[in-house]
């Protein structure tokens, strides 16, 4: 295959991408574009105004970015040992452990969010984010804990038995080698818990019944108006809500790297 071959390859592929994009972008900015015309008469902010003057949006948008980032803590906290012991240790019943933190992704998550439904009444978690944030725990700590556990299968252990023999603390090493080398899982996984959960409305509409409402609750609704504007300015924003928020994980991921380092 010549150079030639692949840069056009390569040019559909990025065309392929970036036009449909490119034309959700400006329809969220039309004023009356109709079929037939190549580009819009006219141009308006309407969309993004109608968007983010809707109160209910607003505070589906702080619900959703709380609920994402109490869901990605909860995935560490849990992933982060589970997916070293299954790396790095030999136990009895290790194969039975895996196939239990498997299991949310084989099982319906409706089938036992409806389990938990009950319980989260009695201990007063259901309609409240806190038990949205729990209850999103089904679908995505699996891959969390998948995800982990290759990076710990790849870096091994002697880099950490390395600092441990040189007098370096648990959370020393942790953060100066084990985070450094795990950067990439850390990011893959950050991002498609924040997707799985942002995503999430069965489980956000059964366990927060209609109480906590966040941009999945929300989508279906902005969709039934007739104004392409909207349609299009909200798929946009549903749509870089991951992109920021990965941003600013790897902002935070740096920051700690950088001064754990110093």
């Amino acid at each position: 295959m010549t150079k030639l071959t692949k840069n056009i390859g390569l040019l559909i592929m990025i065309s392929l991408v970036c036009l449909p994009v490119s034309l959700i972008v400006v329809n969220s900015f039309a004023y009356g574009w109709r079929f037939g015309q190549v580009v819009p008469e006219h141009f308006s902010a309407r969309g993004w105004m109608t968007l983010f003057k809707d109160q209910k949006l607003i505070e589906a948008l702080h619900t959703t970015i709380k609920i994402g980032i109490g869901v990605l803590i909860l995935n560490f906290i849990i992933a982060f040992p589970a997916a070293k012991g299954l790396a790095q240790k030999n136990f009895f019943g290790k194969s039975m452990f895996e196939t239990l933190l498997l299991l949310p992704i084989l099982i319906p998550s409706l089938a036992v969010a409806m389990g938990l439904h009950i319980t989260f009444i009695k201990v007063g978690l259901a309609d409240h984010w806190l038990g949205v944030t729990i209850v999103h725990l089904i679908p995505t700590v699996p891959y969390t804990v998948r995800i982990l556990r290759a990076g710990y299968e790849r870096i091994g252990v002697k880099w950490e038995e390395q600092a441990k023999s040189l007098g370096a603390s648990p959370l020393k090493i942790f953060l100066t080698i084990t985070l450094p080398l795990l950067s990439a899982s850390v990011r893959t996984a950050s991002f498609l818990v924040f997707v799985i959960s942002l995503s999430q409305y069965v489980l956000t509409a059964l366990i927060g019944g209609g109480t906590v409402v966040t941009l999945a609750t929300i989508y279906y609704p902005y969709f039934t108006t007739v104004d392409d504007a909207v349609i299009a300015s909200f798929s946009i924003l549903f749509a870089i809500l991951p992109i920021v928020f990965i941003l600013c994980i790897e902002l935070v991921l740096r920051t700690v790297i950088y001064i754990a380092k110093r």
